[in-house]
């Protein structure tokens, strides 16, 4: 089976940059003035979601009012806001740029599909900005991870369809979405859940050739597509 890769999709916390831990450190500081006890799982269980999602994992069932719900996430958002004046591309994870600019170089295009509401800032701190063809967040598209909706928008901006597009994820909602909406997906880090088509532990060393030839034989041996 032959691909005709036209597009990359990729997540961002965890994927272009270690960021995920400095939402952990924001949510902790958020925990420790309001008295709530919050873990490690806890915040695992946020990856993928948007912000309210998120809200709803840390306070673990309490009830809050929208106005309070509000006030809680942005004050998150500034303890978040405060972490991220520290990151710069050397935070970039392990092959991000190398693997964009290959696919730009060989005319493949590259998008970004995030939950996050500060991923267009993140993805300039990180000096990439210059190597997308579009940035979707939070606020992009109603329903968000595990929903498809996000690559599905971020594909037709690109002109391009699922099967033509390969996700990037590390968090078990993103995974779901890409195979919802029929893309292919390579999932991260090993944190994504099952049903990757293909796994890898990080971008570091991958070329877009060896990686699409990998999903050629995957297609061919598992039938998975």
């Amino acid at each position: 089976m032959v691909l005709n890769i036209r597009a990359l999709i990729f997540d961002l916390d965890g994927v272009l940059a270690e960021t995920p831990m400095l939402h952990y450190h924001s949510w902790m500081r958020l925990a420790e003035d309001e008295g709530i006890p919050f873990t490690w799982e806890q915040h695992e269980k946020m990856q993928g979601l948007v912000r309210r999602h998120s809200l709803e994992v840390f306070l673990g069932g309490k009830t809050v009012t929208d106005v309070e719900a509000q006030a809680l996430m942005d004050r998150k958002n500034n303890y978040f806001a405060e972490y991220l004046q520290e990151l710069s591309p050397a935070d970039r994870l392990p092959g991000t740029a190398e693997i964009m600019q290959e696919a730009r170089a060989a005319g493949v295009k590259v998008g970004l599909g995030s939950s996050s509401q500060n991923a267009k800032k993140v993805v300039e701190k990180l000096g990439l900005l210059p190597l997308f063809d579009v940035l979707a967040d939070g606020m992009t598209v109603p329903n968000n991870k595990p929903a498809p909706d996000i690559f599905l928008w971020v594909a037709k901006q690109l002109n391009v369809l699922p099967g033509e597009a390969i996700v990037f994820e590390d968090s078990f909602a993103g995974l779901q979405a890409a195979l919802t909406g029929g893309f292919w997906a390579v999932g991260l880090a090993g944190k994504h859940g099952v049903g990757a088509h293909i796994e890898l532990p990080s971008l570091g060393g991958v070329h877009l050739q060896t990686l699409i030839h990998r999903l050629e034989h995957t297609a061919a041996q598992t039938d998975k597509f």
